[in-house]
């Protein structure tokens, strides 16, 4: 089961230089996942058992205070994203993005293409469905493989993208990171807004989405939160 009392984090963002070289699969973990993940054996197997795992939560930089009694410094997937973009352009190479819609990722190709010039950027958009077929997974290993990319970022929204990495991270032929980043796609590509600075720095980047997409996201913040609260209430007092 995962427990927050046990789970080994990245506790700062410097800590993101300190990756070893080579495939590397990084996941992120906030209030939402952590929820999921106790309820999913095989989520909370994939989590766990990366290379590395980050809090992109002000949910989990506060729970590491509240039973652990130590300070984190939340790492969000976008801050993920802009490290390992940043770091790949400086010396230029392949990125692969594996997810999102056809019309996503070519958004994604444009801005990265200037933002990013000594990045050659590659795409796939898989087929929308709660499950992959074998020729669904076969289909996007070989996109992946013959890019043979230097940065992997993965984005069908959790839990379906962390399970897909971990479940094909041997088969994968990248010669770096290799990211769950879900709504990182849709922010670089400028489908949705990241909350102002402000918010981000407050912790309350989970309020701004909400108030912006109350019908969408009241489920996983308002029922979520409680949860998660419960949840940490009940590792609190226990064994």
């Amino acid at each position: 089961m995962l427990r927050l009392k046990t789970i080994s984090l990245l506790g700062h963002r410097s800590e993101l230089d300190a990756l070893p070289e080579g495939k590397v699969l990084i996941n992120t973990i906030n209030a939402h996942s952590y929820n999921t993940a106790r309820k999913d054996a095989a989520f909370a197997e994939a989590l766990l058992k990366g290379d590395a795992l980050i809090p992109d939560g002000a949910s989990i930089v506060l729970a590491f205070k509240f039973l652990r009694h130590k300070n984190i410094e939340r790492i969000a997937g976008w801050d993920l994203f802009l490290h390992e973009m940043d770091k790949l352009n400086q010396k230029g190479g392949v990125c692969f993005f594996l997810g999102s819609s056809e019309e996503t990722l070519r958004k994604i190709k444009a801005k990265a293409a200037g933002v990013y010039p000594d990045i050659r950027i590659e795409t796939y958009s898989p087929p929308y469905k709660a499950e992959f077929s074998e020729e669904d997974n076969r289909r996007m290993i070989e996109a992946v493989n013959r890019a043979k990319p230097d940065l992997l970022w993965v984005g069908m929204t959790a839990p379906k993208q962390e399970k897909w990495a971990y479940a094909h991270l041997k088969e994968l032929d990248v010669n770096g990171p290799i990211g769950t980043i879900g709504a990182v796609f849709d922010f670089f590509a400028g489908n949705i807004r990241r909350a102002p600075l402000w918010w981000q720095k407050h912790g309350m980047e989970w309020l701004y989405r909400l108030i912006k997409e109350p019908k969408r996201m009241w489920k996983r913040y308002i029922i979520g939160n409680t949860l998660f609260l419960g949840y940490l209430v009940k590792e609190k007092i226990s064994n």
